[in-house]
Parts: C-alpha cells; sequence; structure tokens
C-alpha cells in the first residue's frame, strides 16, 4: 500500500501540459496497478477535439463546469458529480466552462504510459 498526493505530483515528470490544461498521472502504467488515473484541469474557454484510439476513458467530475459533445453534436454538460464515459474510442470535443475550469478524474484502460501529450494543432483529433 502508498498514498500518493496530488501536491507531490505537481512539478514533477507526472505533471503534464496537454495544451488546453493539466493532467496530473497518479497512476501510469510503471505503478503496475492495470490502469490510469489523472487529476485533469480543462482550462476555462478552451475546446479540445479528442479521440482515444488506444485507451478507454471515464471521467468524474470532482469540481468546475464544461461540456462534452459528441460527432452527432449531442452536447452534455459537465458538471461536479457527473460521469461521463468513451466506450467505443469516442471523438468528442471536451469544453472548459464559461468562467470556471473544468475538473475530472479520469481513468483510462490500459494505462498510460505517462508522458503522452496531446497535439491540439493538428486538423483531426489530438489521440494517444
Amino acid at each position: 500500500m502508498y498514498v500518493r498526493k496530488l501536491e507531490d505530483i505537481k512539478g514533477t515528470d507526472r505533471d503534464i501540459n496537454w495544451g488546453n490544461g493539466k493532467s496530473y498521472r497518479l497512476l501510469i502504467e510503471s505503478d503496475g496497478i492495470g490502469y490510469s488515473i489523472c487529476h485533469t484541469v480543462v482550462k476555462a474557454r478552451t475546446v479540445s477535439l479528442l479521440q482515444y484510439q488506444n485507451h478507454l476513458e471515464a471521467c468524474y467530475c470532482i469540481a468546475g463546469e464544461g461540456e462534452v459533445e459528441d460527432m452527432s453534436g449531442n452536447v452534455f454538460p459537465i458538471r461536479p458529480g457527473d460521469l461521463y464515459v468513451l466506450d467505443q474510442h469516442d471523438r468528442h470535443y471536451l469544453r472548459g466552462g464559461r468562467n470556471a475550469d473544468l475538473v475530472l478524474l479520469s481513468v483510462f484502460n490500459p494505462p498510460l504510459k505517462g508522458m503522452e501529450r496531446h497535439d491540439l494543432t493538428e486538423s483531426g483529433a489530438s489521440t494517444y
């Protein structure tokens, strides 16, 4: 057993600027648990087109506000206590709130290696 604190990750190689926010990689592949857990911050007033081709992801909102939009144009507001699941490697838009960052607990399966970063300059969805 061990305890890992968010404050201990900040400023380390597990503190990842992914373009429109931060991902604090609490658990990664080398931890040997079989999944990843990230404390994810999506900056207010940002839009990211994302698709995880190699991972399934579930995100639980712990603070702030934002929304996720599927490729059919369905928009789902996300607030504390809401969970969204990308169970089909879904391409989606992730938006930070108008007035607040969106803060998520993100779970990836299989686990992230830890250094993955989005490329939000691509014409398509950023993926890893």
